[in-house]
């Protein structure tokens, strides 16, 4: 049995590969709460992206666009020896696992709330650059208090409200790890260019050919399924759709 656990890698269990691919600011560690029940049926692989913390560095310079993020976790993938595999994504993880679907490496996709939906001839991405600008700035005004805020759990459901809708279930130490986290990812400034600049949206959504399954959180304040939904619906062929009941952007811990 494999099982490797560190800061960049969760790969633990046995059987078919499924990889499990975190969203924008994050780490493995989203998949913390399901990873070992998973590992019990399949070879769970758990990497954290590129240009997050703990991460390798993100392999390509300048302007981004998703299909990078694409590029750099099929790198990832070959390093680990993974050809193809059942991929499950979050947000952004989400975005990347259709990509992977579109360049066959995928045997099924399970996208949560994926990243990259949005019609870009709206303002929806700079909505979003708008909104993880704020956040950046309210997280370093509220760094000095964070282990006291993550102390309670009235205060961590309120300082966690927009990735979950129960904050509270969080350990306070895995919260405040969180959001330590969120504050040491190198690629976040060019991710937010990449949303003002409009060029972070998924294209090609009718090359996706593999079984794909859209989940949407109910209470998706990030990413609401009312804005974000309709391309993945109309455009990849076959694919299935389910309401996540009780849970917001980052289900897994919900």
């Amino acid at each position: 049995m494999n099982e490797i656990v560190t800061p960049a890698l969760y790969r633990k269990g046995e059987g078919e590969p499924l990889v499990l691919l975190h969203g924008f600011k994050g780490t493995w560690h989203q998949w913390q709460p399901i990873a070992d029940t998973l590992s019990e049926r399949f070879e769970v692989i758990a990497p954290t992206l590129p240009g997050h913390d703990g991460g390798p560095e993100f392999p390509k310079a300048g302007a981004l666009r998703l299909v990078d993020a694409g590029d750099a976790v099929e790198m990832q993938l070959d390093a680990l020896g993974i050809g193809s595999a059942h991929i499950v994504g979050s947000s952004i993880g989400g975005g990347i696992a259709l990509e992977l679907a579109k360049r066959g490496r995928a045997r099924s996709v399970v996208g949560l709330a994926p990243a990259g939906g949005w019609n870009p001839e709206t303002k929806e991405a700079r909505r979003l650059a708008r909104f993880f600008v704020r956040q950046r700035a309210l997280v370093r005004a509220g760094r000095p208090s964070l282990a006291l805020v993550m102390r309670q759990a009235r205060t961590r459901r309120l300082a966690l409200r927009d990735i979950m809708w129960r904050g509270e279930h969080v350990s306070p130490p895995a919260a405040v790890q969180m959001v330590l986290s969120s504050m040491r990812c190198p690629i976040e400034g060019r991710v937010i260019d990449a949303l003002r600049a409009n060029t972070a949206a998924i294209d090609g959504l009718d090359a996706v050919h593999t079984p794909t399954l859209i989940a949407w959180p109910e209470h998706d304040r990030i990413l609401p399924m009312a804005r974000h939904a309709d391309r993945f619906r109309n455009e990849i062929a076959g694919a299935e759709f389910t309401m996540l009941k009780g849970v917001g952007h980052v289900p897994m811990w919900d």
